[in-house]
């Protein structure tokens, strides 16, 4: 974790763009609530195959104009090079200078990849075009990308986003704390001199999360699953005991040497505003 100690440690929340006018002002809600912690960034995700692009778009442009720091997400899958570039004409006009490449899903139905098959490709465009004007977040799979052949194949591809220009990286949620350290020392190996900020989900819903965690290939711990389990609809229960869990997994990913940590707030502030209180953070 050595590498990781030098780099600057901040906070950063993530939200997806509203599809509804009470969406819109959940939104607004939540972004105020955090904005309090003094984020380095608030990144807004984009839907598989650009299907949120205009929401997207739209969410980002309102959240700068009211002061926040926004890193919207670009996925490549789907794209092609002109609707790629037309959307980063319009970042570069209104200053925004943070994106997060992704390669994304292919939406249901659609057959054909687009132009760019990896984010790795999408990294490079993004150089090609603008230079050194855009930091380029990746991701990281510590547990690794459900669609990976294997765990090598996997952090190969990692390394050629990096090798590609990605300035650093954000990881998909984990609880458990000792794949984030496994990745890092891989990092550390091969070489990579990129701050890899972890990816935090707070525990809301059990269905929910075991939803996305079957999606996305986070692992829920057997003892996590099992309490949860038995807290069956009790959703105070449900909260406190995710609030001590993530917490605890927050404090001690700090403590080894977490360059900060990035919140999956699913546009609201409750439980990311708890974590955040108990843990005192705020960007300087």
């Amino acid at each position: 974790m050595d590498s990781q100690k030098k780099f600057p440690v901040t906070y950063s929340f993530e939200c997806f763009p509203p599809q509804t006018a009470e969406g819109v002002e959940k939104l607004r809600l939540a972004c105020s609530r955090l904005a309090q912690y003094h984020p380095k960034f608030f990144s807004v995700t984009f839907g598989a195959g650009g299907s949120t692009r205009e929401r997207t778009l739209e969410t980002v442009l309102e959240m700068k104009a009211k002061g926040y720091v926004v890193a919207p997400h670009l996925s490549c899958i789907g794209s092609t090079r002109n609707n790629i570039l037309e959307i980063l004409e319009k970042y570069y006009q209104a200053s925004i200078r943070h994106i997060v490449a992704l390669r994304g899903d292919l939406p249901s139905g659609m057959a054909q990849a687009g132009e760019f098959r990896y984010a790795s490709e999408l990294v490079a465009f993004v150089r090609q075009e603008f230079g050194d004007w855009f930091h380029i977040d990746v991701a990281a799979y510590p547990e690794y990308h459900p669609q990976a052949r294997s765990a090598q194949a996997d952090f190969e591809n990692f390394r050629r986003k990096i090798e590609a220009g990605a300035n650093s990286a954000i990881t998909q949620y984990f609880y458990n704390a000792d794949a984030y350290y496994h990745f890092i020392e891989l990092c550390e190996v091969a070489q990579l001199n990129v701050p890899v900020v972890p990816g935090i989900m707070p525990i809301n819903k059990f269905s929910q999360l075991t939803r996305f965690s079957d999606t996305c290939g986070a692992e829920i711990p057997r003892w996590i699953r099992k309490k949860l389990e038995n807290y069956s609809d009790d959703i105070d229960s449900i909260h406190a005991f995710g609030l001590d869990v993530v917490t605890d997994l927050c404090e001690r990913l700090l403590a080894a040497g977490a360059p900060g940590l990035h919140f999956y707030t699913l546009n609201s502030a409750g439980l990311t505003s708890a974590i955040c209180q108990r843990l005192n953070l705020k960007n300087d």
